[in-house]
């Protein structure tokens, strides 16, 4: 991590934050979570757990109706929309409720220049967003011409343009092919390298695994569990996941039958087994 990315590091936290909706709805019911500067964490759960609710919290799109939620150690009550914009970025799950200009280039250059950069600046980062996310060739194509899996790629492309020290990306593997979720892999490593915060909700829990460091499980506005993917993914967490209609990845489930420990990712697994092998002569047949 560079000394500069590491000073544009910036901590998230929700004190006992409450949300609720006009109609009634209590999204959020007391939340509490620290998010460390540079952390990769993914928030999962089911449709209506809080999910969406929280990270909207993060960027000031909702206000708490009770509690205090700080960036960077300032309370977002304090703070405005555009004040947030620059330090913290959200793509939206459905990129049709972000995506406005006529031209996919004018899309992405709208949030830096919003955010007061102009010329060769604004230009170089619209170039290297499109870059990131495969787009480079459709710089002058409007965006409605590009299917769904490509829209939300440039709602994606939109906000690493805004260079934010904190990325909140809303399921971005949904509508990707196996192409463009590597892309969306590859995308968080890169950000996770430069020092920044990366927040992501997703239903697809072998991604989840993959691409995050921690796991925070969201049930009915409240957090259910908090922890490393193996952590959250072993055995004795199976019946929480259960409740809010989640199941553990299929390397923790055989790793469990295997009884082996730590093993929420393919990788994992394999080298449990390895080690396995290595150390008692009689699982060489595992």
């Amino acid at each position: 991590m560079s000394i500069e990315a590491a000073r544009r590091g910036i901590a998230l936290a929700l004190e006992s934050v409450v949300f609720v909706y006009p109609d009634g709805t209590r999204a959020l019911d007391g939340v509490d979570l620290r998010i460390a500067a540079g952390e990769r964490v993914a928030i999962v759960g089911q449709n209506g757990s809080g999910k969406s609710t929280l990270v909207r919290q993060l960027n000031g799109l909702l206000r708490p109706t009770e509690g205090r939620v700080l960036v960077d150690g300032q309370d977002v009550a304090r703070m405005h929309v555009a004040q947030l914009a620059a330090r913290v970025g959200l793509a939206f799950q459905n990129p049709d409720r972000q995506i406005f200009a006529g031209r996919v280039r004018a899309e992405v250059a709208f949030g830096p220049r919003n955010l007061g950069h102009a010329g060769a600046d604004v230009e170089r980062a619209v170039d290297e967003a499109l870059e990131a996310v495969g787009l480079a060739g459709t710089a002058e194509a409007n965006p409605y011409d590009l299917g769904y899996s490509r829209r939300k790629l440039l709602a994606i492309a939109s906000i690493l343009a805004m260079r934010t020290p904190v990325v909140i990306l809303d399921e971005p593997t949904t509508g990707q092919d196996a192409r463009g979720a590597t892309r969306v892999r590859a995308i968080i490593e890169r950000l996770s390298d430069e020092g920044r915060t990366v927040i992501t909700i997703s239903h697809d829990m072998r991604f989840v695994a993959e691409t995050s460091r921690r796991v925070v499980v969201m049930r009915a506005g409240r957090i259910a569990l908090d922890g490393t993917p193996a952590e959250v993914f072993a055995e004795p967490n199976w019946p929480a996941l259960a409740s809010t209609y989640l199941e553990p990845t299929l390397p923790a489930r055989v790793g469990a039958r295997l009884g082996l420990a730590g093993t929420a990712t393919e990788r994992a697994l394999v080298e449990a087994i390895a080690a396995a092998r290595a150390s008692d002569p009689a699982r060489r047949r595992v």
